[in-house]
């Protein structure tokens, strides 16, 4: 009984796998700061993931003076991994707060997503994505170089 114990919490401590060009993304839906529910789909060309407050500035900077819409009209959503923020701080200032973004915010609140893609503390992951099968991904630490590969997709 032990081994088969020492087994179950070995598996539930290996870190995320990284994904691999031409995988094919698991479905899933989450709520977004309106409360609004945003399923994966194969429309999807571009996946950002902030791991942490540091990211989610980045992209806010990198998104400044964009208008509303700028991010649907490049099939290109942003999820935000909020699970190590305490719930009151969320839900009392962070998400309030959130809605004044000219953009769509996926809220991660209990780890269930974000950690599927693996990214670094204080950058953007960019999962580049046809048909919901990952074709590229690559990781953006300035705002700046996040801001021009955004303007490079068509809308």
């Amino acid at each position: 009984m032990k081994v088969w114990l020492m087994l179950l919490l070995g598996l539930l401590s290996v870190p995320a796998m990284a994904l691999e060009p031409g995988e094919k993304l698991a479905p899933w839906t989450l709520l977004d700061q309106f409360e609004q529910p945003y399923t994966l789909d194969d429309q999807l060309q571009v996946l950002l993931v902030a791991r942490d407050m540091a990211g989610a500035k980045l992209l806010e900077t990198a998104l400044q003076d964009r208008p509303k819409g700028y991010l649907e009209q490049r099939r290109a959503v942003f999820l935000a991994d909020i699970s190590r923020m305490p719930r009151l701080v969320a839900s009392l200032f962070a998400v309030p707060a959130m809605r004044d973004y000219r953009y769509r915010v996926l809220l991660d609140s209990q780890a269930r997503v974000a950690p599927r893609y693996p990214g670094e503390a204080g950058a953007v992951l960019w999962l580049d994505l046809r048909g919901g099968h990952l074709q590229a991904q690559r990781s953006f630490t300035e705002a700046a170089a996040l801001a021009a590969a955004l303007e490079q997709i068509a809308p």
